[in-house]
């Protein structure tokens, strides 16, 4: 079957989807907001309109759908807030035979780097995590949020000076 004939009305077609797509979309909702539980029902949220609107939206725009979809869902419920990543500290389930002086820094330089990150401004922190996190090539991240490939460029260069800035400080 041809990708112009598959609908996505279709259960298998819509399966197909949702497998592909639902956990970087996850990902990419949840560097927005920093909260698991919104990211989830955003997601969720996104794949009820797309099978809402399934007649209308064809296989080749569905992805494309699913992130605009997202994205404004998103807008529309944290317009008012800053938006805040938290992160879990794995240090402390880790075992290990490192000294605890070392260990302190490193936990100290990781709390630095995730604060960093977390104050990157959003299209700069997106690009970022998205790149970095979720190895996306620039040509995906420009797909996901419909920008240009130089603006992802630009937005990724910007992060990375900014980073290294902080970075030369500690």
């Amino acid at each position: 079957m041809s990708s112009e004939t598959k609908s996505v009305c279709e259960q298998e077609t819509y399966e197909y989807l949702y497998n592909a797509h639902s956990q970087t979309l996850y990902n990419y909702i949840y560097y927005k907001c920093g909260d698991k539980q919104q990211a989830e029902d955003t997601v969720q949220d996104a794949f009820v309109k797309l099978w809402n609107n399934c007649s209308k939206v064809f296989f080749e725009k569905a992805k494309s759908f699913l992130y605009t979809v997202a994205r404004n869902i998103f807008l529309n419920e944290v317009a008012h807030k800053k938006i805040v990543l938290e992160h879990q500290n794995t240090l402390s389930n880790r075992t290990t035979n490192e000294t605890p002086l070392f260990l302190l820094e490193e936990q100290e330089f990781m709390q630095q780097l995730k604060d960093a990150i977390a104050n990157l401004p959003e299209k700069q922190r997106e690009v970022f995590l998205l790149s970095r996190i979720d190895k996306k090539k620039y040509s995906e991240i420009a797909e996901i949020t419909g920008v240009s490939i130089k603006a992802v460029e630009k937005r990724m260069s910007l992060a990375l000076v900014t980073l290294r800035k902080q970075f030369g400080k500690i």
